[in-house]
């Protein structure tokens, strides 16, 4: 699964977009929750949730699409996975390998997606909400080209 064109990253609260993520509401640590957490640990690349379902099933677990997508979401919401939006407008996670506000690097041909803070975009940020009166603002960056691999493919006559 290729993240492209828009994206919605785990937003962080604030005016200044640097206070951290919220992690690990209180939830039941169920068996299900167990299954969806150790296939996430397992996997580099974002992936949909029909995917990580099918990748569940084919580890020998036994639970539905419906509450895969509800763990997810769940863990989306307490800050524990990245969340994109595909070229289809698919939401795609992966776990978080940073555990505050960040952006990403996304390749266009390959989904390859770099991690990275940008102090000047949150200054930025926070600047054009107070001068709009804006409070209590959240924002996502994610910049999308060619990895330094696909650019030197695409380069090769």
């Amino acid at each position: 699964m290729t993240p492209e064109a828009t994206s919605e990253a785990v937003s962080t609260p604030g005016t200044a977009g640097a206070q951290p993520v919220r992690k690990g509401s209180e939830q039941r640590v169920t068996r299900q929750r167990r299954a969806v957490s150790a296939a996430l640990d397992d996997l580099d690349d974002f992936v949909s949730t029909q995917e990580l379902h099918r990748l569940i099933h084919d580890r020998g677990e036994s639970v539905s699409l419906a509450t895969t997508y509800r763990i997810l979401q769940s863990m989306a919401d307490d800050g524990l996975v990245d969340v994109l939006r595909s070229g289809d407008n698919e939401a795609v996670y992966r776990r978080c390998a940073v555990e505050h506000h960040h952006h990403h690097l996304l390749c266009r041909n390959c989904g390859r997606a770099v991690e990275i803070e940008a102090p000047a975009v949150e200054q930025w940020a926070a600047r054009i909400a107070a001068e709009h009166g804006f409070t209590d603002t959240a924002h996502t960056v994610e910049i999308h080209g060619l990895c330094p691999e696909c650019s030197a493919l695409a380069a090769r006559p």
